[in-house]
């Protein structure tokens, strides 16, 4: 794509054109991809971190300067969700903790009793989700598809898609409170 024409997608973007969004989209999204792998080493975190930026440039793009290039702006917001992303995990040992328990879980049955409530908890905690939210949730979270997997199988947009994961996500933390970082973090064999 020339310099040109992103400079039209780049106008067209302020006024709200969703296919200027989508053309960018497509133009960013694997460099932006590779960059967060780098960091990340997970396929599924590297691609929430994409959509990740561009929500957020949905979100501000009125207030757009750039006038010839997105690239340094797009790099930069992912510098940030990265930054972010690292200092989670550094933060919260979740999954560590929950691959331990999990492996006592055999030897104890209370923790058993735990374990068994916690999945009742979430199971009813994703029947508050919409429809489409539970549905790519379990398809991204719980059997490990991607977003183009899960919008192809749903026949809606990838944005679609990670808008409802997001949202989805967002309102089992609001309902579980701690024990959604488990969620985000594993997945098979809970639902």
């Amino acid at each position: 794509m020339s310099p040109t024409d992103e400079s039209i997608l780049i106008l067209e973007l302020r006024d709200g054109s969703v296919r200027a969004f989508n053309a960018l989209y497509k133009l960013y999204f694997t460099q932006l991809y590779n960059f967060s792998m780098l960091y990340t080493k997970s396929g599924c975190d590297a691609e929430e971190i994409v959509h990740d930026v561009f929500v957020r440039l949905w979100i501000i793009r009125g207030q757009i300067k750039a006038t010839s290039t997105l690239r340094p702006l797009l790099f930069i917001m992912a510098k940030h969700y990265l930054i972010n992303a690292i200092r989670a995990n550094v933060n919260s040992p979740v999954y560590e903790d929950y691959l331990e328990y999990s492996d006592k879980l055999a030897d104890n049955a209370s923790q058993k009793l735990e374990y068994d409530e916690f999945r009742r908890r979430l199971a009813g905690a994703m029947n508050k989700l919409s429809e489409t939210q539970r549905k790519a949730i379990i398809m991204s979270r719980f059997r490990g598809m991607s977003t183009g997997e899960i919008a192809k199988a749903l026949n809606i947009s990838e944005q679609t898609v990670y808008n409802n994961i997001h949202l989805g996500l967002r309102r089992l933390k609001t309902i579980l409170g701690e024990m959604a970082v488990i969620i985000m973090s594993v997945g098979n064999d809970i639902i």
